[in-house]
């Protein structure tokens, strides 16, 4: 049985088996076709929820993983934490089955790119349930090398403290973790696309949010971004702000590390008037693709905008029900 599945192969109907990342970017990857050249998704490939299911099996680490979990008390941090690490180091230390990192190992040489972007994508995931995003761990600029470790970060990830808790408070009993491995964009620009303003929740407008650099720096709240509000009814921008940026995230021989924007690009909008309105065309047509509001993550080089992650705005309710 094979455990890795090409983002053609998948659609937004196998988030049971890739997760809500995996199942998004494979439907992406089939609505856009085309040529990789003309694709906005950079490639990839999941391993999918099974392997790590087998790997626990295998490694008899299921009952250990269930009698830690229902040690952890959700008033209790301290609890948590301890559970936590537990978990974490049993699921780091065990070895990964031989044939099975062959089959990934594999995957990456096919996928023909020197380093990738390593994300968990939690099978309940941008579900009816809950959304995951920004709960579990992703590694980036991943070589051949370290391919095997991050992966099995990603899957001790799903036991982070704060993943503990949250599946506490949703009462989530039974969770898997998926593995996207994708080909890394070194972003120039990058940032996130809401298809309806988040604030006023207008359907009649976009947001789109700009920084220098690769994308944690504004998932993670690092920076604050340029803003950009384009109206869907008539193709043009109706308002922006331009923040200054000092700091960036950015790929160097030491791995990813923070940098100091050039002096003569803090100031600078982030992304010219044609770009952005290139970009509005690309995220209408997923949402429009999907029926309902999308977040969308997005990054740019070499001139060309590329699609990284696209799920619908949870916070919306009565907009995505």
């Amino acid at each position: 049985m094979t455990h890795i599945k090409t983002f053609s192969q998948l659609s937004k109907n196998d988030a049971t088996i890739a997760g809500g990342k995996g199942a998004s970017l494979g439907e992406m990857t089939c609505l856009f076709g085309g040529q990789a050249r003309s694709n906005p998704v950079p490639p990839g490939f999941v391993i999918l929820a099974s392997a790590f299911d087998r790997f626990l099996r295998e490694a008899d680490l299921n009952s250990r993983v269930e009698v830690e979990l229902k040690k952890a008390k959700p008033k209790d941090f301290n609890s948590v934490d301890r559970v936590s690490n537990k978990i974490r180091t049993m699921i780091l230390e065990v070895e990964f089955p031989q044939d099975l990192a062959l089959e990934i190992q594999k995957e990456f040489t096919r996928l023909n790119a020197r380093l990738v972007a390593v994300r968990s994508s939690a099978t309940a995931e941008d579900s009816s349930i809950a959304s995951w995003a920004g709960e579990l761990e992703s590694y980036l600029n991943t070589s051949k090398k370290n391919l095997l470790i991050n992966v099995k970060k990603c899957w001790a990830s799903l036991f982070i403290p704060r993943a503990i808790f949250y599946r506490l408070e949703k009462k989530l009993v039974r969770t898997k973790v998926s593995v996207v491995v994708q080909a890394m964009i070194q972003s120039e620009i990058s940032g996130i696309t809401f298809t309806v303003h988040p604030v006023t929740e207008d359907r009649n407008q976009m947001i789109i949010e700009a920084g220098w650099g690769l994308g944690e720096a504004i998932v993670g709240g690092r920076i604050t971004p340029d803003t950009y509000v384009i109206s869907k009814k008539t193709d043009k921008i109706v308002e922006k702000n331009i923040s200054v940026q000092k700091m960036m995230i950015v790929k160097s021989k030491e791995g990813t590390i923070e940098t100091i924007v050039p002096k003569a690009k803090q100031e600078k909008q982030k992304l010219a008037d044609k770009q952005i309105l290139a970009l509005a065309k690309i995220c209408y047509n997923i949402e429009k693709h999907y029926g309902k509001p999308q977040d969308i993550e997005w990054a740019f080089e070499h001139g060309k905008f590329y699609i990284v992650q696209s799920r619908p705005i949870t916070t919306l309710n009565r907009l995505v029900s």
